[in-house]
């Protein structure tokens, strides 16, 4: 009996697609910090001749558009293969839209590792997003990673499920922003700076494709409401009449939670587009370890959210939980745009504690409506959604970033703002 219960509880580990998130997220929050540095050091560079004013102005511009054209690669080169590898996960293993996307990441972060050492034009990291990008990317990962997640939970418990996995999320990525910085100048005298950093990326990488290949395995469907009308019919509640008929108004609340999601994601896309660039110029100028504290300050969120979840759901609806979270982050963000001093960049910080709820809490309200095996196809078309959306506000952006520069830096901030309270609408 013992030995049997071990087996059972080793088996249900192996269900576990946390060390999955968490080590990628590790490794995102080392890249990222990597590729914004190793990008402002090139530019930096190349303008070296220029007076002082004019350096940091024309490195503000070469690095918003370096990374308009990169986020442009990254978002739209999923829209080749997204589809078709989550609609192959729903079909033959629930593992591809994972695996595939894992091997794509561990190949262009090496193409970083050799833009450091050989001393490659940062072109070159188009490419490396492209090749991400052609191999699922973000998009397919998480829309697998919630597939999963959404699969092993049952339908009163799936909210929690998938915030705690965005909890995994944020903490990894805290964990990583807070020591990237480091990672990032502290073995400069005896590498190239950044190339302990994107080394440690790599390697964790490679961690999760091997967990996921060897080790991790698909958990068995829970159990679910008797009929999936009874789910739709009260997800449908949330709406005028929508008990007594529940298949029209359970559509119209997909098409609902599908428009609030892409309005709140272009409000949060916007602004973090463009906070990195914020940070690095006057008035706060940070330096490679304050941006990790800022990073990992913005990590901190996905603590509270989850704690919020835990206590809001035990007396609201999910409607009310996503409007608390649009609420907080659009509050939040206003207050950025007023941020003039470090301290006041953290109370902006504190105030979105509950920013992360809304997209979870959607993905589960989206899960309860239809069936399990169409998990994937919804996810990741949500998923696509989002990254198209993202893709055409990062441009938007970083362009009006860039001519209000000088007028007013903060102006994107308040733009979210804006977004924000009109995310309010559709919910």
């Amino acid at each position: 009996d013992v030995v049997a219960s071990s087996m059972v509880g080793i088996t249900a580990m192996r269900t576990w697609i946390e060390p999955v998130v968490a080590g990628s997220q590790v490794a995102s929050a080392f890249y990222d910090t990597a590729l914004l540095l190793v990008v402002k050091n090139y530019y930096n560079q190349t303008n070296s001749t220029a007076p002082s004013h004019a350096v940091e102005d024309a490195q503000q511009k070469a690095v918003s558009n370096f990374y308009i054209i990169y986020n442009l690669v990254l978002g739209l080169s999923p829209l080749v293969s997204a589809y078709g590898l989550s609609k192959l996960g729903d079909r033959i293993h629930r593992k591809i839209p994972i695996c595939f996307p894992l091997l794509g990441y561990l190949g262009s972060k090496t193409l970083l590792l050799l833009l450091i050492l050989l001393d490659w034009p940062v072109e070159v990291m188009y490419g490396a997003a492209a090749f991400n990008g052609l191999t699922g990317g973000f998009t397919t990962l998480w829309a697998g990673i919630m597939a999963l997640g959404s699969l092993g939970s049952s339908e009163s418990k799936r909210s929690l499920r998938l915030i705690i996995i965005e909890l995994v999320y944020g903490l990894a990525g805290f964990l990583g922003s807070m020591a990237s910085g480091y990672l990032f100048v502290g073995f400069s005298d005896r590498y190239r700076e950044g190339t302990v950093l994107v080394c440690s990326s790599i390697a964790c990488y490679a961690f999760c494709l091997l967990y996921s290949i060897f080790v991790l395995t698909v958990p068995k469907p829970a159990a679910s409401c008797p009929a999936k009308a009874k789910s739709a019919e009260e997800v449908g509640g949330t709406l005028p009449g929508s008990i007594s008929t529940p298949v029209s108004p359970s559509k119209l609340i997909i098409i609902l939670l599908f428009v609030a999601a892409i309005l709140y994601d272009l409000a949060v896309v916007g602004a973090m587009n463009v906070l990195p660039l914020f940070l690095l110029r006057e008035p706060l100028s940070w330096n490679a370890v304050e941006i990790g504290h800022g990073n990992a300050a913005g990590y901190a969120i996905f603590i509270t959210s989850f704690l919020g979840v835990l206590v809001f759901s035990r007396y609201l609806r999910d409607i009310t939980m996503i409007m608390i979270g649009v609420a907080s982050f659009s509050t939040g963000i206003l207050i950025m745009a007023f941020v003039q001093w470090t301290f006041l960049f953290y109370i902006a910080r504190a105030v979105m504690l509950f920013a992360l709820i809304p997209l979870p809490t959607i993905r589960s309200m989206l899960s309860k409506t239809v069936e399990g095996s169409s998990y994937g196809k919804v996810f990741v078309l949500l998923q696509l959604s989002l990254v198209t959306t993202g893709v055409v506000t990062s441009t938007v952006y970083n362009k009006i970033y860039q001519n209000t520069l000088d007028w007013y830096s903060g102006f994107c901030f308040i733009l979210s703002f804006l977004v924000g309270c009109l995310t309010l609408l559709p919910l």
